[in-house]
């Protein structure tokens, strides 16, 4: 799968949120299981992040709906607080999904998915 290309606008000191639903094949992804990480660099070469998105793959909490995971649902979100910190420019981000293998969160990657990229402007508040 090719990842996809979306521009953001972010509101700096603002709380900023997205919902995406993956799809393969023209389904939505079954994403238990799986986990997310997204960023923000000035440059593709920058060695640190100018800020981590917080990635979340909703799930029910009742054990009998569907879950937000079996539905392909990802949420990248910045607090206000990050986006207060980061200055107005125009940034680089993409958010990837990956698979752990037998050792769990920390490690063992099986596969990572880069589901979108594309830029990101943060627009200079003005109210602070």
């Amino acid at each position: 799968m090719t990842a996809a290309r979306y521009d953001l606008i972010i509101d700096q000191g603002s709380d900023f949120s997205l919902e995406l639903v993956i799809k393969e094949n023209g389904q939505a992804k079954n994403l238990t299981g799986w986990h997310g990480r997204a960023a923000l660099r000035k440059t593709l070469e920058q060695g640190s992040t100018s800020a981590d998105f917080v990635v979340t793959i909703p799930k029910d909490s009742d054990g009998y709906t569907q879950s937000g995971a079996d539905l392909g649902k990802v949420n990248i979100s910045l607090p206000f607080n990050v986006s207060a910190a980061l200055t107005a420019a125009t940034y680089h981000y993409d958010l990837e999904i990956f698979e752990n293998g037998a050792t769990g969160p920390t490690g063992g990657i099986a596969a990572v998915t880069r589901v979108i990229g594309g830029t990101a402007t943060v627009r200079r508040e003005v109210t602070r």
